[in-house]
């Protein structure tokens, strides 16, 4: 079911709050641990056209468009793609949910989830969605908090919002759940789910896994380094349709 509620997920009450976060160039997350990788399993993969699902304000975006890639953004929250087409005049920034993506079947070589999964209700669906617009030999390139942070202390969080409950280390990991989580004047609704949820959907959806990692820091404050080094925070999945 598509979530059409406003801000169910908190994420138009706190657009402006990531927006001014993010900034231009990102966090530490993307910034100095994801994009690199990321960039480079796409420049190997060559694509001629792409599609961001969840592209927020449009950095990653931004970021295709400069290797030559003709990239779509989608978002269905309207101040990041406002915003999104106020920093990319050229862009192509449309507004809707990753459960109903508004393009025929086959329409891009390459579909980026960057870091979006966890805020999307039916991720099962979106993947199946991501994979019906991805052209024969096309590739799905996902980038997402590992089970094991969100099953845990997700943000640096001892308490879930919701239950109260304290979150221990893979604490109830196999139980897919929804809690509020607040942090730099934003406060957001993300899922956890055990990683073999991810995995059946994309091979339910007829996906071939092509490349998994678990990207360490690459730059940053040591501190923060020494953090992501102590369990595996984020983790990279690309799949690929059959062709």
């Amino acid at each position: 079911m598509i979530n059409r509620d406003a801000d169910e997920n908190g994420w138009v009450s706190s657009a402006q709050a990531w927006i001014d976060r993010a900034g231009t160039s990102g966090d530490f997350s993307r910034l100095h641990v994801l994009d690199a990788p990321m960039l480079a399993r796409i420049k190997a993969a060559t694509p001629a056209t792409a599609l961001d699902v969840g592209c927020g304000e449009g950095r990653f975006c931004r970021m295709m468009a400069e290797q030559g890639i003709v990239t779509t953004g989608l978002d269905p929250v309207p101040q990041m793609i406002e915003t999104a087409r106020q920093r990319d005049r050229q862009g192509d920034y449309q507004l809707g949910f990753a459960e109903a993506i508004p393009h025929p079947e086959a329409a891009f070589d390459l579909v980026v989830s960057y870091l979006s999964l966890i805020d999307i209700d039916d991720a099962a669906q979106a993947i199946s969605e991501m994979a019906r617009v991805l052209t024969p030999g096309g590739r799905l390139l996902i980038a997402n908090l590992t089970s094991f942070s969100t099953s845990s202390n997700l943000f640096g969080r001892r308490t879930c919002a919701t239950t109260g409950e304290e979150l221990r280390p893979l604490g109830n990991y196999l139980e897919t759940r929804k809690g509020w989580f607040e942090w730099d004047g934003m406060r957001v609704q993300n899922w956890h789910r055990p990683l073999s949820y991810y995995m059946q959907a994309a091979l339910g959806a007829g996906l071939s896994l092509t490349h998994f990692d678990e990207p360490q820091p690459q730059s940053g404050p040591p501190e923060r380094i020494e953090a992501y080094q102590k369990m595996p925070y984020l983790m990279m999945m690309e799949w690929q349709k059959p062709g």
